[in-house]
């Protein structure tokens, strides 16, 4: 098979054509945007003041601005492969079509470590919203029941949530994410920039502090990796839509709120709060102002988690179950009800195993997030341009431009383990440490 060549027509073509029970591609572009919106700024926007802590104000901004150019342009890579290839709707399928030009055995292996992938940092990332769940009803409640019990409680309301088959009913919902999330961290903003009596100066810095070292520097860098972390659920999102063609503008929607949003809750949060900032950041206002931040934040915690939790099964019930998903029967929602379960269990699982919040958002950055947000994108766009790599000045920008992609998911990731492993690893010696009652 050559580069570029299509390998086959839709294996599930008839989802759209009114032959089914369950109608999928249903979203409009701005009902897409939405979606990707609660997705993406949800819990990363709450790490980012604690990063400009960490490596200061004018570095921490840059990363932010740098970080967020690099993730548009390789979203919108992923749209023109999906143009290209419009039966793909998972990494899985993705793989498969750039493995399958070294022949079939290969083709098969990048499919399966393509789905693998996928999946299993869709539960991590499920896993941190179970994390900040306990976090948050932790300040509500002033710790009155074990940690354990509200990781369950989580599990249990995720679950239900993610019941629905479709992510149209989604949609609507993910603009209450967003009201969500944004009173939230607005709140938080006003409460630590208001002049509190008795309160010392607030401390911050334009530079490194003094004595960072390079785990906690890199650190921070994939806490913001992690903010831009929505690239996996891109196909199955313009999977959804009416018209495809329109992912540009629910890109642009999603870019355009969650870079701005990141610059002035980061430098508004870290300017006021300096260093004493917390993560999240919504602990940065006191006691009452928390509680209150961390209320309104509910929403936010469920939708974005539900639509991970969604994007995942979706992809196993049609791995495992492909005849059943358009199905409207007692069988298919049954395997369904059982695939989102044990998914969810399975994050349960991984949320009380770290329990530390940034070093969570790190270990799933370094270890995913570095390759789907930036490196897998420069490997689509020197596939879908072989043999034009140089042809015209544009392209040959490019093609610097995609190399440097595949670079810095390659250096996010192994730096980002190291230092994440070691986070971990620091933590776990001076904290409440893994399935404890006590929070860290």
């Amino acid at each position: 098979m050559l580069l570029g060549q299509p390998h086959g027509p839709d294996p599930l073509g008839d989802e759209n054509t009114g032959e089914a029970d369950i109608e999928y591609k249903t979203c409009t572009w701005w009902q897409t945007g939405m979606l990707m919106i609660a997705e993406t700024i949800s819990l990363g926007i709450l790490s980012l003041p604690s990063v400009m802590s960490t490596v200061g104000l004018i570095p921490g901004l840059l990363l932010i601005l740098g970080m967020g150019a690099f993730a548009t342009y390789s979203g919108y890579v992923m749209f023109q492969f999906k143009m290209k290839y419009p039966w793909v709707k998972s990494m899985a399928d993705a793989f498969e079509i750039l493995f399958a030009p070294w022949g079939s055995k290969a083709k098969n292996i990048g499919k399966e470590v393509g789905g693998a992938a996928q999946v299993i940092f869709l539960i991590f990332s499920m896993a941190s919203h179970i994390l900040t769940w306990t976090i948050c009803f932790n300040v509500l409640t002033e710790h009155a029941v074990c940690n354990i019990v509200w990781g369950i409680v989580a599990l249990v309301v995720f679950w239900i949530f993610d019941l629905p088959r479709t992510l149209k009913k989604m949609s609507y919902f993910s603009v209450a994410s967003f009201i969500s999330i944004f009173t939230a961290v607005m709140i938080t903003m006003i409460a630590v920039g208001i002049e509190v009596p008795g309160r010392g100066p607030t401390r911050y810095t334009l530079w490194p502090r003094p004595g960072v070292t390079f785990q906690q520097a890199f650190l921070s860098v994939s806490n913001i990796v992690f903010a831009y972390a929505g690239h996996v659920a891109f196909f199955g999102f313009i999977d959804e839509m009416k018209n495809p063609a329109e992912f540009p503008k629910s890109l642009a929607l999603l870019q355009i709120s969650d870079i701005s949003m990141y610059c002035v809750v980061a430098i508004i949060v870290y300017r006021y709060a300096g260093t004493d900032v917390t993560s999240p950041a919504l602990g940065s206002a006191g006691s009452t102002i928390s509680k209150i931040a961390y209320g309104i934040a509910i929403p936010t915690i469920i939708i974005a988690g539900v639509i991970y939790g969604h994007v995942s099964s979706t992809y196993v019930y049609r791995r495992i179950f492909p005849t059943q998903r358009t199905k409207n029967t007692w069988t298919a929602w049954f395997l369904w009800a059982g695939i989102t379960m044990i998914l969810w269990t399975i994050a349960w699982i991984i949320a009380e195993s770290i329990p530390e919040f940034n070093d969570m958002l790190a270990l799933v950055s370094s270890l995913f997030a570095s390759w789907f947000t930036y490196g897998v994108s420069g490997c689509f766009w020197l596939f879908l341009n072989w043999r034009k790599w140089t042809s015209t000045k544009r392209k040959s920008f490019l093609m610097l431009v995609n190399f440097c992609l595949v670079l810095m998911g390659g250096a996010i990731c192994g730096m980002g383990l190291y230092t994440s492993g070691y986070a971990i690893h620091q933590e776990s010696s001076r904290s409440a440490g893994s399935w404890s009652c006590r929070s860290s």
